[in-house]
């Protein structure tokens, strides 16, 4: 089904954590089962361009954020809830986005793993054959 900007993905969104994956929390297989048929958020933010050479302000984009880890692996941030979000960047503008969907973002950015709720006690850590499978929901999605 074709959306319109005008039609919201997530209608009476209240930002709170999915019940399905509230339910997984704490448990990775439970996690990573859920993850494709729920809606999380992920933080965008600034980031700052380059300063125009006539001296007037820096310009400035809109991001995901990725983090990189010691041994090269780039990583999505992805958060269950909007309060996860903000615990971790108050600034950051959530992007209610459904998990497979991010997924595919993540492998479309040559990302190995996802990142959810980053600095919680439920903190997961969703490994490149789990980000594969989810994203592959989305394309399958698609294709029908």
């Amino acid at each position: 089904m074709n959306r319109s900007l005008a039609e919201p993905a997530f209608p009476r969104d209240d930002g709170m954590v999915d019940p399905q994956l509230r339910a997984a929390l704490g448990d990775d297989a439970a996690v990573l089962g859920a993850l494709g048929d729920v809606r999380v958020f992920v933080p965008i933010v600034a980031v700052v361009g380059e300063q125009a050479t006539d001296g007037s302000d820096k310009s400035a984009d809109m991001a995901a954020v990725f983090m990189t880890g010691a041994d090269g692996r780039k990583a999505l941030l992805v958060f269950s809830s909007v309060a996860s979000l903000a615990a971790w960047n108050a600034t950051a503008r959530p992007v209610a986005v459904w998990g497979r969907d991010a997924a595919l973002a993540a492998v479309a950015e040559d990302a190995s793993a996802m990142l959810l709720d980053l600095g919680s006690d439920h903190f997961t850590v969703i490994e490149t054959d789990g980000v594969r499978r989810l994203a592959a929901m989305s394309t399958a999605g698609e294709a029908g």
